[in-house]
């Protein structure tokens, strides 16, 4: 089933496109061939920032979780034996404290059609029945619509060097993300699934899997996680330092 053939989301979906294609003929003065894709970096910027307000409610989140994490502990630790006493008290906890164990998921709610619905400008090849022309479009003489894995067969130096550049950004990203977001061990680690080993194997790769995906989609969806990941560290750099989770 196509949830963009749904009238709705199929116009949704076109008035980005279009509002897309009309940002890159505005820059096409400017940026000649390479306009369309600075109009993705333009419209992910701007997607971005008009998320700013979400990101800021899931980094308070984050500080009060943080915060009553080892208060939660010792009540799971207290009512162990009485799964039902322990829910109450922390739930309780959480009424005390006027938040909620949700708070930090409503604004990912918000966030994830906006970002899915002009994530999918990018991988479609018909938008409301025409033709997605954007990913005709070309970076450095790459076509938008290339994507690196189906363009090894016929690799070219201009392939190399476009992709070459976004897949090494993104590792790098992925990488400091890694270094500075990596979540602390538990200091009970019987009490916590989280401290095994291959947990935390699996959970400091996370931060590759967008690079993994960045080699599959197209070269304009690429573009648009380079951007994404890289505005998401530095938010979260300085979300952390307004925030501090200690």
């Amino acid at each position: 089933m196509d949830l963009f053939a749904f009238p709705p989301l199929a116009f949704l979906l076109d008035t980005a496109y279009q509002t897309l294609m009309g940002l890159s003929d505005l820059l096409a003065p400017l940026a000649g061939a390479a306009s369309a894709a600075l109009a993705i970096v333009i419209i992910t910027l701007f997607v971005r920032a008009a998320l700013i307000p979400a990101g800021i409610a899931q980094a308070r989140s984050e500080q009060v979780r943080a915060r009553l994490a080892p208060r939660l502990r010792e009540i799971q630790k207290r009512f162990r034996k009485n799964p039902e006493r322990m829910q109450r008290e922390m739930m309780q906890l959480y009424r005390d404290e006027n938040t909620s164990p949700l708070a930090g998921i409503l604004p990912a709610l918000i966030q994830a059609p906006i970002v899915g619905l002009i994530y999918a400008v990018f991988l479609r090849t018909t938008v409301a029945g025409h033709p997605n022309d954007l990913l005709s479009e070309h970076l450095f003489g790459v076509p938008l619509g290339t994507s690196f894995v189906h363009s090894l067969g016929q690799f070219s130096a201009e392939t190399a060097l476009v992709f070459g550049i976004l897949l090494a950004l993104m590792a790098a990203v992925a990488e400091v993300t890694r270094r500075a977001f990596h979540p602390p061990l538990p200091p009970d680690p019987d009490a916590s699934p989280l401290a095994s080993a291959g947990v935390q194997r699996a959970l400091g790769f996370l931060p590759y899997l967008t690079l993994v995906l960045a080699a599959f989609v197209p070269l304009a969806a690429a573009i648009y996680l380079a951007v994404t990941v890289t505005w998401t560290l530095g938010q979260r750099w300085i979300l952390r330092r307004i925030y501090p989770l200690e």
